[in-house]
């Protein structure tokens, strides 16, 4: 299998494995305030509460969501890459719920809940923004939400399928994809968890500034870890 079908075959996974989440898998925001409060120590009532809060407050609380998220997906790679390159298509499916609900734990935790369609819009942007995609203004401003969700959806999982399509290329050894599948999940997951928590920050400060004024497009982060 070359490296033009392995990476069609990862973006179709990435794209069907986001789609499902996105369906699926839901972070309960009534119940992850209560996380919120005991866990972290937000001096919070509602969501909105975070917004008041200085971003050092929230930080340590964003910090742990990433590296719990990136350790999941690294148990979650070490066994599903023993079956090498095919075991990338169940491996897609979860590491993209993975990535979803830490993206939605991280959104909640700087103050922006995703019960509307600009809300959820702005938890598709901040995807985006962690897989080093530039959403310019102009395009955002021209989609309604429940068109420009979808279309974000697929930008993601085609930078996220073209990822794995690069580093996935050594599970075809399977005598030692076991440890690369579990450390490329790892390293996978948190780099896109620091540069989403990076876009969150940026929003929380300009909420900060201009409350709820405040654009839903924030200059994308370097693309690093």
């Amino acid at each position: 299998m070359g490296m033009e079908e392995i990476g069609q075959l990862l973006h179709q996974s990435a794209r069907t494995g986001l789609r499902r989440a996105f369906e699926q898998v839901q972070v309960d925001p009534d119940k992850y305030l209560e996380t919120a409060r005991m866990k972290y120590g937000l001096p919070i009532q509602k969501w909105q509460d975070v917004h008041a809060l200085d971003h050092n407050m929230v930080a340590p609380a964003a910090e742990h969501i990433v590296m719990s998220s990136s350790r999941t997906a690294a148990l979650e790679g070490a066994g599903l890459g023993l079956g090498g390159i095919l075991g990338t298509v169940p491996d897609m499916g979860i590491l993209a719920a993975i990535t979803v609900r830490m993206l939605q734990k991280l959104s909640l935790v700087h103050g922006f809940e995703f019960s509307t369609g600009e809300e959820l819009a702005g938890l598709w942007i901040a995807a985006a923004s962690a897989a080093g995609i530039d959403c310019g203004r102009e395009f955002l401003e021209k989609q309604a939400a429940e068109k420009l969700i979808p279309q974000l959806m697929d930008k993601v999982a085609c930078k996220m399928g073209a990822e794995f399509a690069e580093k996935w290329v050594g599970l075809l050894i399977p005598m030692i994809s076991a440890g690369i599948a579990g450390t490329i999940n790892y390293y996978f997951v948190r780099s896109w968890g620091r540069r989403a928590h990076r876009h969150f920050a940026e929003r929380h400060r300009a909420f900060a500034r201009l409350g709820p004024n405040a654009p839903l497009t924030i200059p994308s982060p370097e693309f690093a870890g």
